[in-house]
């Protein structure tokens, strides 16, 4: 059985041969088994200094396994609040787990999956909302998400939550108070002050619920699909975003028969492609296949790039295609204008199909022509032109937004339950839900069950 007060140890950098590896420990007895392993050099150390660097030799018995240097951080100025050992030594796989085995071997255990980082959640130094920030950290796929997570981890999200939940607790305890001793202290007007109150926090909650879709495009990417019929230059655009000749392209139609998936970063923005197989009516059993996979992906789609073959008259396939996608986020990208063979009819024959906030560029992917522009109008799609983590906190946790959604909820029934006149102890119900519900967010009143399943989705080390 697990023990939470054990020392642990891990690998806590990649399992490769490298210039570097760390083993971390930590727990009670860590620097007692550094004492049994490690000879610093010139000196004989009698007591640890903390948050101090020493150079020597981890050794078994009197044979030396490297040279390292090894850092030292006591409890609870350390990222567990316990006593905190790392060793770095030379990045060999052998050597880093010869090191861990012998750690092991003088009293420390394996360490779980994100052990580290919620032994620093169960002894204060962070809450849950922060632990789970750490990990987003790590799996960051751009800039503007890791400046996210980093300010989720700095305590920009649990800061805001403990906000709103002081002022709710503060409003249930005067209720209760007014309630059990009506004799100094009055509840009259208190309803029309609480309504302002709770419209705030109504305000508040919904900003933070409104950002979510953003943030999860950010942290997680934007899952995106190429649609367009046989021809219309799919892949070639795929190869200009990614600039390498990532798919194959022909002058034959159907040459994509299956989906292929990649991830590109534009200025900032991650978008997860899926190109897919021109869509048309055909008798060929594997492209038959890769259509049907290309419908799916379409519904499935955060959104569609729609390229039409500009070269060639407006066809029913572009049509059909168009009905497919008419309630999806698109743009639509008018490939080959190079060629400059594009007819009116056409285009007013595609502009009464689409929504007028749809985007229509003239682009060219062989010759990477209107690239940059197409930037432009994805940042406007999709984030209304605007998107600064350094300014905005976005939400990107579905566990997070779950609870955001449900306290808001109860703060809606809050208010209404003062507009429809309720006595004032109808109040302390809801907004002790909606206190409960934020609490789920930084970790107050979770269960063991939660932290242990958000925990396991860490590497070991952290």
């Amino acid at each position: 059985m697990i023990n939470e007060f054990d020392t642990i140890a891990a690998i806590a950098t990649a399992v490769s041969n490298a210039g570097i590896g760390i083993i971390r420990i930590s727990g009670e007895n860590s620097l007692k088994i550094l004492g049994e392993i490690f000879e610093p050099a010139g000196k004989n150390v009698k007591e640890w200094e903390s948050h101090r660097v020493y150079y020597g030799n981890i050794k078994e018995k009197d044979t030396v396994i490297d040279e390292c240097i090894v850092l030292i951080m006591k409890a609870p100025k350390s990222y567990t609040r316990e006593n905190v050992v790392e060793i770095d030594c030379h990045g060999g796989v052998s050597v880093v787990y010869r090191i861990l085995n012998l750690v092991i071997k003088h009293g420390a255990r394996p360490a779980e999956p994100g052990e580290f980082t919620k032994r620093a959640f169960l002894n204060g130094r962070i809450d849950l909302s922060q632990a789970e920030a750490v990990m987003d950290v790590i799996d960051a796929k751009n800039e503007l998400a890791r400046r996210n997570s980093v300010a989720q981890l700095k305590g920009e999200l649990s800061d805001r939550i403990k906000k709103v939940r002081e002022e709710v607790l503060y409003q249930i305890a005067y209720i209760e108070s007014a309630l059990d001793d009506p004799e100094h202290m009055s509840l009259d007007g208190f309803s029309e002050k609480l309504g302002g109150l709770v419209q705030n926090w109504i305000e508040a909650t919904q900003k933070m619920i409104d950002s979510y879709d953003n943030g999860r495009y950010i942290a997680e990417g934007i899952r995106t699909c190429i649609v367009g019929k046989p021809n219309a230059g799919k892949s070639s655009f795929l190869n200009a975003l990614l600039g390498e000749e990532r798919a194959i392209v022909t002058e034959i139609a159907g040459t994509t028969r299956d989906t292929l998936e990649e991830s590109v970063n534009l200025d900032g923005i991650t978008l997860n492609i899926v190109d897919t197989a021109g869509i048309r009516d055909t008798e060929d059993t594997v492209e038959k296949i890769g259509v049907e996979k290309a419908r799916k992906e379409i519904d499935q789609a955060d959104l569609v790039l729609f390229l039409v073959d500009t070269s060639v008259p407006f066809h029913k396939e572009d049509l059909d295609i168009l009905e497919r996608i008419k309630d999806k986020r698109k743009i639509v990208l008018l490939n080959k204008s190079d060629i400059d063979n594009y007819r009116e009819e056409d285009y007013e024959a595609l502009k009464s199909r689409l929504q007028k906030e749809d985007p229509i560029l003239p682009i060219s992917a062989k010759y990477h022509k209107g690239m940059d522009i197409f930037v432009k109008e994805l940042k406007n799609l999709m984030f209304h032109g605007k998107i600064d983590a350094n300014q905005e906190m976005y939400i990107t946790n579905a566990r997070h937004k779950k609870a955001l959604d449900d306290s808001l909820e109860s703060f809606r029934c809050v208010k209404e339950s003062i507009e429809n006149g309720m006595p004032e102890d109808f109040f302390t119900i809801d907004l002790m839900s909606a206190y409960e519900k934020l609490g789920l967010i930084v970790g107050e009143a979770v269960e063991e069950d939660l932290v242990n399943e958000i925990f396991s989705r860490f590497c070991t080390g952290k």
